[in-house]
């Protein structure tokens, strides 16, 4: 069931799977929209409720307001529902960075975690330069209208083996075409300030007793399971890392046996 509401000058639109006591706050990858969380309906729509929102720049929201974006806004959209139990937070890719953010701005709100693939656990040098320092913010927006001398370097850092394959056509994925550029500058800029502390995650999840279950694609090659094996140290009682058969895609249909019991656990 899509909904829509105005968020200030704004439209935030989030679709709801399901109708059962439990509610799911989840939150898609990079260029993807609350669909993508759809097929959960069937395997446990009558356990849960999936309240899944458009981030912005993607999907159906339209976000007009001053950007970065900021955790402070999102705890207010989320709260467009009144939830009858604490709800569990779920994240795909740049979703877990949205839901790691939003537990540590408010942990009390939120009685688990179920991280897929997250982005968030580490911070990338490029994504860092980019949008965290004033000339690789300038530079971004520079390569953004003038991208060919940074196709150039990329393929040159693909032949030394310095970018791997599936990060060179990731990239090159985005970057070939003008309207994807611009989207993707305003998706990066617009979610910079959306990173989260691990340090008060992890004292918030001790205090709180937290669980959190993340979940890792074999053949990932964009988000590594060795980075949610350094987040775990320290909180491996209320932590679990679940490695399954796929990519970096695992929010997927296929996989909904490894990524139910995960939600019931």
């Amino acid at each position: 069931m899509e909904r829509q509401f105005r968020f200030r000058n704004s439209v935030i639109s989030y679709q709801r799977f399901g109708n059962g006591r439990q509610p799911v706050i989840c939150f898609h990858g990079y260029g993807e929209e609350a669909g993508a969380f759809a097929f959960l309906e069937k395997a446990a729509g009558d356990r849960f409720s999936f309240f899944a929102f458009d981030l912005p720049f993607h999907g159906k929201t339209e976000w007009n307001e001053d950007i970065p974006f900021s955790t402070g806004e999102l705890l207010e959209i989320v709260a467009c529902e009144k939830y009858d139990k604490k709800p569990f937070l779920m994240g795909f890719s740049l979703g877990g960075r949205v839901a790691l953010s939003l537990y540590e701005t408010a942990p009390e709100k939120f009685c688990k975690l179920i991280l897929l693939a997250p982005d968030g656990l580490k911070m990338n040098f490029w994504y860092w330069f980019s949008t965290q320092t004033l000339m690789g913010r300038k530079t971004f927006s520079f390569t953004m209208k003038h991208p060919g001398w940074f196709f150039g370097f990329l393929k040159l850092m693909n032949k030394l083996k310095l970018v791997n394959a599936s990060v060179f056509k990731f990239v090159k994925y985005y970057i070939d075409n003008e309207e994807m550029r611009m989207l993707l500058y305003k998706r990066w800029i617009g979610l910079r300030k959306i990173k989260p502390n691990l340090k008060k995650i992890k004292k918030a999840v001790k205090e709180k007793q937290t669980p959190i279950r993340l979940v890792y694609g074999q053949h990932d090659r964009i988000i590594l399971p060795v980075v949610g094996e350094r987040f775990r140290k320290g909180i491996e009682d209320n932590c679990t890392i679940t490695i399954i058969a796929a990519g970096h895609q695992v929010l997927h249909e296929k996989h909904e046996e490894k990524i139910v019991p995960l939600i019931l656990d």
